[in-house]
C-alpha cells in the first residue's frame, strides 16, 4: 500500500494567501517610502532651493550603499545562508533607519547653507538616509521573492509574485497622488510631513513582518515533519557565485531588468514634474496621473502572472512589454502630443508595459537558477539593476539642468525652473529598445537550453 504523502503547511490556501498578505504589506510600505520625494521636486526647489541636479544626487543616491559597497549581494549570500526569517527582520529594521536618517535632514534648518564634500549638507544627509533604506528595500524584496517561492513552488507562483508586485505598487501609487497633498495639509507646504508619513507606514510594515516570523517558523516546522528521514538539502556554497554569474541566460535577464527599471523607476521620479512642464496640469494633481500607472498594475501583474502560471509564454511576454514601453516613451518626447488626456492613455499603456515584464521575470529567475541559489541571484541581479536606479536619475536632473531649461516661473508664490522634457523622454525610449533586444536574446537562450520559460508553471 503506497504511503500519502504528507502535507505542509503551505499546502493550506489560508496559510499561503496570509504570508502573503503580510509580506506583501511590508514591500507596500517600502515601495510607498521609496516614492515620496518623487512628486515634490518641484516643492524642494521652491522652498528648501534644491536644483535638478541636487534632485538627481539624492535619487542617485538609492543605489551608492547596493553598488559601491556591494551590499545586496552581501545580502544575498546572508538570506541564501540564514533564512528568510533574520534576513528580512534585518532589512525592514535597515529600511527604518534610512528613513529615520532622511526625515531628519529634511526637516532641520541647521542644514542650510552649509556644503559637505561639495554637496549641500541637507542633500548629503537625505542621500545618506536615502542610500541606508535602498539597503534594507532591496535586501527585504529578494527576501520576499524567496518567501513567496518557500511558500508557492508548484502552486500559483508567477500570480503570488504578481500580487505581491500589484500591491507594491499600491504603495507607489500612494506616493504620488497624496505626497503633495500630505505637504500641504495645513495649507502651507513642508516636505517634511510626507516623509514622516512614510516613516509611520514603515514602523507598521515592520511589525507585519514580525507576525510573519511565526508563520514561517510553522512552515520550516511542517516541512522537517513531512520530510522523509535520511534526505538533506544541499546547502548554499560560495562557489555557487561563480556557477550563477557564469550562466548566460541569468545575464540575459539581469541585463533585461535594469535596461527595463532604468526607463519605468526614474522615469516615475520626473514623472510629476513632466505632467507640470509638458502637460500644464496643476502641481496639486498633477502626481494623480503618474499614479494611475501602479494603480493600473494592481489588476494586470497579477493577471499576466496567472497566464504565465497556466499557459507559458514567459520570455514572449517580456518581448511585448519591453515594445510597448519604447512606443510609449517615443510618444511622450513628441513636442505637440501636450494633451493631458494624451498623458492619462500614455501612461496606462505604460502601466500595462509595466505589468508585463515583471509579471514573467521574476518567475523565470526560478527556472534560471536552483532553490538554494535564489537568494544569492536574485541580488546579484537587484545589484546590476541598481547601477540603473543609481546613474539614470542622475544623469536625467544633469541633462535637465544642462540642456532642458527653458525659463522660469512661479508656483504657488514659489520661483523654479521649466522644462523640455524632450531630451529625457528620448533617453528612455533608448533603454526600452535596447531591453527588447535582450529580451529576444533570452528567447533564443532559453530555445538552446530548455529552461522552460515558455512553459506553464502550475503543477497540477
Amino acid at each position: 500500500m503506497t504511503e500519502k504523502i504528507r502535507e505542509t503547511l503551505r499546502d493550506s490556501k489560508q496559510a499561503r494567501w496570509t504570508a502573503l498578505a503580510l509580506v506583501s504589506f511590508t514591500m507596500m510600505c517600502g515601495y510607498f517610502f521609496a516614492d515620496v520625494m518623487s512628486p515634490l521636486k518641484g516643492l524642494l526647489e521652491g522652498q528648501i532651493g534644491w536644483t535638478s541636479s541636487d534632485y538627481g544626487t539624492f535619487t542617485s543616491a538609492y543605489g551608492w550603499f547596493n553598488v559601491f559597497l556591494l551590499m545586496l549581494i552581501f545580502g544575498g549570500i546572508i538570506l541564501d545562508k540564514v533564512g528568510v526569517r533574520i534576513t528580512g527582520f534585518g532589512s525592514v529594521l535597515i529600511m527604518v533607519i534610512g528613513t529615520v536618517i532622511q526625515y531628519w535632514a529634511i526637516s532641520s534648518g541647521s542644514l542650510q547653507g552649509t556644503t559637505i564634500l561639495g554637496i549641500k549638507s541637507q542633500v548629503f544627509f537625505a542621500s545618506i538616509g536615502y542610500a541606508t533604506f535602498a539597503v534594507g528595500v532591496e535586501v527585504a524584496g529578494i527576501t520576499v521573492t524567496k518567501v513567496i517561492y518557500k511558500w508557492f513552488q508548484g502552486k500559483e507562483l508567477a500570480l503570488a509574485m504578481g500580487l505581491q508586485v500589484a500591491l507594491a505598487r499600491v504603495g507607489t501609487a500612494f506616493a504620488l497622488a497624496f505626497s503633495v497633498p500630505i505637504a500641504k495639509i495645513t495649507g502651507v507646504a513642508n516636505v517634511s510631513r510626507s516623509v514622516l508619513v512614510g516613516l509611520i507606514a514603515l514602523c507598521i510594515g515592520l511589525l507585519a513582518y514580525v507576525v510573519y516570523i511565526f508563520m514561517d517558523k510553522k512552515l520550516d516546522q511542517s516541512i522537517a515533519d513531512a520530510k522523509p528521514e535520511n534526505v538533506e538539502e544541499e546547502e548554499f556554497k560560495i562557489s555557487d557565485i561563480r556557477n550563477i554569474v557564469t550562466n548566460k541566460g541569468w545575464w540575459f535577464i539581469a541585463i533585461l531588468c535594469v535596461l527595463f527599471y532604468s526607463a519605468v523607476f526614474p522615469f516615475l521620479k520626473y514623472a510629476t514634474d513632466l505632467m507640470v512642464n509638458k502637460f500644464g496640469v496643476a502641481l496639486d494633481v498633477a502626481g494623480l496621473i503618474p499614479s494611475l500607472l501602479p494603480f493600473g498594475t494592481i489588476l494586470l501583474t497579477p493577471l499576466f502572472g496567472n497566464i504565465y502560471d497556466r499557459i507559458g509564454k514567459g520570455a514572449s511576454i517580456m518581448i511585448w512589454g519591453s515594445m510597448l514601453l519604447v512606443v510609449v516613451h517615443l510618444l511622450f518626447a513628441v513636442p505637440f502630443l501636450n494633451n493631458w488626456v494624451i498623458a492619462i492613455l500614455l501612461v496606462i499603456l505604460l502601466g500595462i508595459a509595466f505589468s508585463l515584464v515583471p509579471s514573467a521575470m521574476w518567475p523565470s529567475v526560478t527556472k534560471i537558477v536552483p532553490e538554494r541559489q535564489l537568494g544569492t541571484a536574485m541580488a546579484l541581479i537587484f545589484w546590476v539593476q541598481n547601477w540603473g536606479l543609481m546613474g539614470v536619475p542622475l544623469l536625467i536632473g544633469w541633462v535637465l539642468d544642462k540642456y532642458c531649461v527653458t525659463g522660469q516661473t512661479v508656483r504657488d508664490g514659489l520661483t523654479v525652473n521649466t522644462y523640455d522634457y524632450t531630451l529625457p523622454m528620448l533617453i528612455f525610449s533608448g533603454f526600452g529598445f535596447l531591453a527588447v533586444l535582450f529580451a529576444f536574446l533570452l528567447k533564443m537562450e532559453d530555445n538552446k537550453k530548455g529552461y522552460g520559460l515558455q512553459k506553464p508553471n502550475y503543477v497540477r
